[in-house]
């Protein structure tokens, strides 16, 4: 049974979660982590028991490193995927894929040319608990989705320094946080018809709040919002014929995924979760891996540029542009 080694790119949150959850995951081990500072690797690095380099490059240039999970700020994605890409690695990077569409289609280009595994680090499409709701929509078990409401907003205390609220770090409340109510939407729906979205811009010229609409056929629609200035409930609801399925707290890790149906009658989803649910996404990367596939069915090249060429759009109709990322 082959055994791969992993290599982490940043030592941040998202990086620290990745490490804790690699030892659940079967014929997987942590074995090297990079960041600009070796003093921060080594730290990182320390507490994992793994190695350390000082710079992204040293990391991608390790022979005995078979995959790259990436979690440096959006603006790197691209950037830091193509270098491990070129080097042979197989890699997942975390969400947003990139900052544009143009960006996402040279990265699965390239893995396309090198021959090699790329994945969205998407973790909530591979909750046990959002899989088995996505299967039940699909069984037709409660009949046509007519409408889906999520919205997912933190009030973030204002610093023009934090990545949140940093234009040049692809700060705003779409891409960090109205990412997971898009997703769901996507996933349950797909691609959409129509597309309307407005904003409240702040100070630093980044969207602190985001309205975004997606019409569908047969008059179904997504309707959802994202913020950093007001912390809303998290609830995401997918209304269909014969019931609906409520998703709470928040979207991107479900305590609570209940079936409602028109009679009252209520179902828990209840599959058991184990540890911080980032294992998952990386058991899906080696169970593909060992069937030989570059990409996942579960969330494929093609899904990833849908979600991109939707936030693309968003941005044009609210008019944020990232200076070196324009569309």
């Amino acid at each position: 049974m082959k055994r791969y080694n992993w290599g982490i790119i940043g030592t941040g949150y998202i990086a620290q979660k990745m490490a804790d959850a690699l030892p659940l995951v079967l014929q997987s081990r942590l074995y090297a982590v990079a960041s600009r500072s070796m003093d921060t690797a080594n730290e990182f690095a320390a507490k994992h028991n793994c190695k350390a380099y000082g710079s992204y490059e040293e990391l991608a240039n390790d022979p005995d490193i078979d995959i790259v999970y990436i979690a440096t700020p959006h603006n790197y994605h691209c950037e830091n995927t193509l270098m491990c890409i070129s080097k042979g690695k197989h890699v997942l990077c975390e969400k947003p894929f990139a900052v544009n569409g143009w960006e996402v289609r040279l990265m699965i280009d390239a893995a396309r040319e090198k021959g090699v595994f790329l994945m969205e680090a998407l973790w909530t499409r591979f909750n046990p608990r959002v899989v088995k709701a996505k299967d039940i929509i699909e069984w037709g078990q409660l009949g046509k989705i007519k409408l889906f409401t999520s919205n997912l907003g933190d009030q973030k205390p204002f610093d023009p320094t934090n990545r949140f609220f940093n234009k040049e770090l692809i700060g705003g409340s779409l891409l960090d946080l109205g990412i997971y109510p898009l997703f769901m939407a996507l996933l349950m729906l797909g691609k959409p018809k129509t597309i309307n979205a407005s904003a409240g811009i702040g100070s630093t010229g980044i969207d602190t709040n985001c309205s975004f609409t997606l019409g569908y056929e047969d008059d179904a629609m997504a309707v959802m919002h994202s913020s950093l200035v007001a912390a809303t409930d998290g609830i995401s609801t997918i209304f269909c014929e014969k019931g609906k399925i409520q998703f709470g707290p928040y979207v991107y890790a479900p305590e609570q995924v209940t079936i409602v149906h028109l009679n009252g009658e209520k179902e828990d989803i209840t599959l058991p979760l184990t540890g911080n649910y980032y294992q998952y996404e990386a058991i899906e990367v080696i169970q593909c891996l060992e069937q030989g596939k570059t990409q996942s069915s579960m969330w494929s090249w093609d899904d990833s540029l849908m979600m991109i060429d939707v936030l693309d759009e968003i941005r044009k109709q609210i008019g944020l542009v990232y200076k070196g990322h324009d569309i």
